[in-house]
């Protein structure tokens, strides 16, 4: 099983910034895993933000790219988000998911989210 615990989310105004945190643990987990960030806005359907393969390559939805990065820390075994230039729509719940493979269709695990709000 493998356990994602996702932490820094919270309140600021539009053009703030923000550092989220994922640590992944489990006997199962590995840091050959296929890293993503998910949100849901009030009303919306779970979009996939960010991913990060386990070489570093990375890709981005259209709505953050050049405002939001995606990395991670194989030794300490955390995914992160840098969200710059925040604005009221970004305003969600974020998710930290683990793909088994890239490429698969859906995330093998998730984490319970964090919530994060944008004031205008």
């Amino acid at each position: 099983q493998v356990k994602l615990v996702e932490s820094g989310g919270g309140s600021v105004q539009a053009g703030g910034s923000l550092r989220l945190s994922c640590a992944a643990s489990g006997p199962t987990y590995s840091s050959r895993y296929c890293m993503a960030w998910f949100r849901q806005a009030p009303g919306k359907e779970r979009e996939e933000v960010a991913t990060i393969s386990a070489d570093g390559r990375t890709s981005y939805a259209d709505s953050v790219k050049g405002r939001f990065t995606i990395s991670q820390d194989n030794a300490k075994s955390t995914l992160y988000l840098h969200m710059n230039v925040l604005k009221p729509e970004d305003t969600a719940i974020y998710y930290c998911a683990a793909y088994r493979l890239c490429g698969l269709s859906r995330p093998s695990y998730w984490g319970r989210g964090t919530l994060v709000t944008i004031s205008s």
